[in-house]
């Protein structure tokens, strides 16, 4: 991208652009990374900045009582990005740190190609406390993530500006943590509030409250002070002695998005005083179909990568190509899982997938609720494939993994259930293209937007799923999958019951006794994948906040 034409610049804490680089820790970092490349397929003048976390996230093993331990294999860049000869400075805790820059250029289907910028302070100049910054993702305490995040925002800008990038019609922030950037910006305007709000857009990705950062005023003083403009203490920036990173990007932003519709609404009742609308996330769909859906749609529905509304052609597909392509990614799946365990899944049952991090609002053990119904309903006739990770420090997080591990065991000779280890976007893709049907359970209103669903959507696999986040806009109950529950609010045992009552009356009987209903049921779940994927998303954002 020649820098005179640059005129989006997307910050993001996590990208997960590659499986093979490590740099994301699941659905915010790989819908950054889907936001990207859709971005590319449509010739967007856009640039990317994130941080260069050497060893990632963490790798996950689970032990046979399911027990989570973490390990962090060290991430070497250099094969897969280019280091750039530049460095810049940053005064962090009274000294200077210096900052290495690596790039990743994404060439989109047409030829454009968006570079993606990961900043990195392992460098031998600095001390082995600063060299620590960037090595881990989401990792650290307060005051390791107001380090990282004074990387991303005030390095990030400055790094741009090193390279050539003068100026933005959009400064987009993906979530609270580059909000320091507009900090940064207000300095090159001289403190004029305006010519930043003019060009920034922010986009918040949560309902819970834990997913936005805020830090005493005094800690971020002591560790950045240095950076911060005279007025940090405007009431606008500082509220009850603490700087909340969400309402600081909000503050400075033009305008502000939540990610569904259901999820603006949530949005505009926690933030009054912003004014936030939504553009409903969306899933890089080249990426997403799996490997035989691809071949068969290649052949079916040629230009379908380029424009994805050509899958909505996929009443021509016939029947017996439908069933081979599923059938050959199911292969995929249940041969991989199969090889990771020792419970057999058989390609003849159906089989259910569930593949989230482990928070308790998305309730990954709703399906355990009744164990003696559960057999009853799904012995013989459902096997289910639980990933995902806990964070390493979140406790009761990594009790619900053990859980569902232990309820795999004790349900032996019952139910089969297989979970597996280190969840990520080579996985995650195996998954969602390979079960028969995709589970979602959260609390309502808690899922944001969820995106695994619509990938799930893109293979013809249904969706039964809570009535949250996209699912809200996406669901026609009965055609393209089921809804658990209602638009009303609901609690554990209500949805339990419902989902059962799905399962033993709807899915089940469906699956296994009317092969014509579920045909048409894969169909439609392709037809309603095409609104939900990130070419639809980004012409959103082209045409209500980057224009």
């Amino acid at each position: 991208m020649s820098n005179d034409q640059a005129t989006v610049a997307y910050f993001s804490a996590e990208i997960g652009i590659s499986p093979s680089i490590h740099t994301y820790s699941g659905g915010l970092g790989i819908l950054a990374g889907d936001h990207i490349k859709a971005a590319a397929d449509l010739n967007v003048n856009m640039v990317a900045v994130t941080l260069m976390y050497k060893e990632g996230y963490f790798k996950q093993r689970m032990d046979e009582e399911g027990n989570q331990t973490e390990v962090y294999p060290r991430f070497e860049p250099g094969p897969f990005l280019d280091q750039l000869p530049i460095t810049v400075s940053l005064p962090l805790r009274g000294r200077d740190v210096q900052i290495q820059v690596w790039k990743y250029a994404f060439t989109g289907i047409r030829g454009k190609t968006i570079d993606v910028l990961f900043l990195d302070t392992d460098l031998p100049q600095n001390s082995e406390e600063d060299r620590s910054i960037t090595l881990r993702l989401y990792s650290g305490g307060k005051d390791h993530r107001i380090l990282q995040e004074a990387i991303l925002g005030f390095g990030g800008i400055r790094v741009l500006r090193q390279l050539g990038y003068q100026d933005f019609s959009t400064y987009h922030m993906n979530e609270g943590h580059c909000s320091f950037l507009t900090l940064e910006l207000l300095k090159e305007f001289n403190g004029d509030e305006e010519e930043v709000r003019k060009r920034c857009h922010f986009t918040t990705h949560t309902p819970v409250a834990a997913g936005h950062d805020h830090f005493a005023a005094e800690r971020v003083k002591r560790l950045i002070g240095d950076l911060l403009p005279n007025n940090l203490n405007l009431p606008s920036l500082v509220l009850n002695g603490r700087v909340h990173m969400t309402e600081l990007g909000l503050h400075f932003s033009r305008s502000a998005n939540g990610v569904s519709a259901l999820h603006g609404v949530v949005a505009r009742e926690q933030f009054p005083n912003s004014n936030i609308g939504h553009v409903t996330n969306g899933v890089f769909h080249r990426y997403w179909v799996g490997k035989i859906f691809r071949e068969v749609f290649d052949r079916q529905l040629p230009g379908w990568r380029g424009e994805p509304n050509r899958l909505l052609e996929i009443d021509s597909i016939p029947d017996e190509e439908i069933r081979f392509a599923h059938r050959g990614q199911k292969k995929f799946l249940l041969d991989y899982a199969n090889s990771q365990s020792q419970r057999a899944l058989s390609p003849r049952v159906l089989t259910i997938g569930f593949a989230r991090r482990a928070a308790e609002y998305k309730r990954a053990r709703l399906i355990f609720s009744d164990r003696e119904r559960l057999i009853k309903i799904a012995g013989g006739k459902v096997q289910f494939i639980f990933a995902g990770k806990s964070h390493p420090r979140d406790d009761h997080g990594k009790e619900i993994l053990k859980e569902i591990v232990t309820q795999s065991r004790e349900l032996l000779g019952e139910v089969k259930i297989v979970f597996l280890e280190n969840y990520n976007m080579w996985l995650g893709n195996l998954i969602t293209a390979g079960v028969d049907v995709w589970l979602n359970t959260p609390l309502r209103p808690n899922e944001a937007s969820g995106t695994s669903g619509m990938k799930a959507t893109l293979n013809g696999v249904p969706n039964l799923s809570i009535l949250d986040g996209w699912w809200a806009e996406g669901c026609k109950d009965g055609d393209n999958g089921w809804a658990i529950g209602t638009h009303d609010l609901a609690n554990d045992a209500t949805d339990a019951d419902y989902l059962y009552r799905l399962l033993e009356e709807k899915v089940i009987p469906t699956y296994y006794g009317d092969q014509a209903k579920w045909l048409s049921l894969m169909r439609e779940s392709i037809k309603t994948g095409v609104q939900f994927t990130g070419d639809r998303m980004v012409k959103d954002y082209l045409n209500q906040y980057y224009k």
